[in-house]
């Protein structure tokens, strides 16, 4: 029972000694600095990546398609593809269609 409380002082004791051993060992302020940068940066940079996943995932996946445009009788959209200044459609058939911008029908492709 007696070991148990030397034991305890002894801890209370290199507590007290905590901030003589940081004065006397300047590598551990060195040390602590580096490690509340580090936490500092990991914590800006989970942060960073938060706002980069929300600003991305908050677009819209493909951009609206025009009102205007119709596909021929019959035909179903198997693929759409929007480049600069048309749209490409290709339907179950394998036609090509393309469309530009305001939905007009600019040509169409055959297999």
């Amino acid at each position: 029972m007696g070991q148990g409380n030397r034991g305890q002082g002894n801890m209370d004791q290199d507590d007290r000694d905590w901030k003589a051993a940081a004065d006397a060992v300047p590598e551990l302020r060195w040390l602590k600095m580096l490690v509340t940068g580090l936490a500092v940066v990991m914590g800006l940079g989970i942060i960073a990546i938060v706002v980069l996943l929300w600003m991305r995932l908050s677009q819209p996946m493909l951009p609206d398609l025009p009102a205007s445009i119709s596909l021929p009788e019959g035909a179903t959209a198997e693929a759409v593809t929007f480049a600069r200044e048309f749209i490409v459609v290709v339907t179950d058939a394998g036609e090509v269609l393309l469309y530009d911008r305001s939905g007009a029908l600019k040509d169409r492709l055959a297999p």
